[in-house]
């Protein structure tokens, strides 16, 4: 096993051919899943809107370094059709994209204090 990093992924989907039950429940549940829910966990969060059209989940993904982002992507997107299908019948979604950022490799600029006099 090789060195692991920490990755945060980002999964974006379409909504596509919701039932009514989904649709309501989904639009109920509307205020738990805006702009204030998004947060990178493991288990992930899901963020949508009113117009239920696309969703996204954030994910927070340890794996091997060797792997690179593509695996951490694979295996979010397998953690966000999970959690799809466990909404039960009716949540129909599309095809997923994702993106990722290794946490481990990233540059962080920090502003410089000017000296005090």
């Amino acid at each position: 096993m090789g060195t692991q990093h920490t990755y945060r992924v980002i999964v974006r989907g379409t909504w596509d051919g919701l039932a009514d039950g989904a649709r309501e429940r989904l639009l109920a549940e509307v205020d738990e899943h805006g702009l204030t829910s998004m947060k990178f966990t493991p288990e992930g969060s899901l963020t949508y809107d009113r117009v239920l059209k696309h969703f996204s989940y954030r994910f927070v993904v340890e794996s091997d370094a060797e792997d690179g982002e593509e695996m951490a992507e694979a295996l979010a997107e397998e953690r966000a059709e999970a959690s799809l299908r466990a909404l039960g019948e009716g949540y129909g979604f599309g095809a997923l994209k994702s993106s990722a950022t290794d946490m481990d490799t990233m540059k962080v600029n920090r502003k410089h204090r000017a000296s005090r006099p």
